[in-house]
């Protein structure tokens, strides 16, 4: 299902919804203060990855979940990357 988050460019609420096609997103209003004023944002994603699929010393990704102004953030530290 194509489920899309979008920020409101007034209140900065962010939330969550089922979009079935473009044409949809044209009439989209923020569920807290009705603005029109929408950015959609990268979506939190899932990554696996099997034994012996990665490159490098074997290591993979480490993920960090906490609480955030927006609800749940995730951190994801990649093997190999450095800030």
């Amino acid at each position: 299902m194509p489920i899309f988050e979008f920020r409101c460019g007034e209140c900065n609420e962010c939330f969550e919804i089922l979009v079935m096609n473009r044409d949809e997103e044209v009439d989209l209003k923020c569920p807290k203060c009705a603005s029109a004023a929408l950015e959609r944002i990268i979506s939190k994603s899932c990554y696996a990855m099997g034994e012996g699929g990665g490159k490098g010393n074997g290591e993979g990704p480490s993920v960090q979940n906490r609480s955030c102004s927006s609800g749940s953030c995730t951190t994801w530290e990649l093997p190999g990357h450095a800030r």
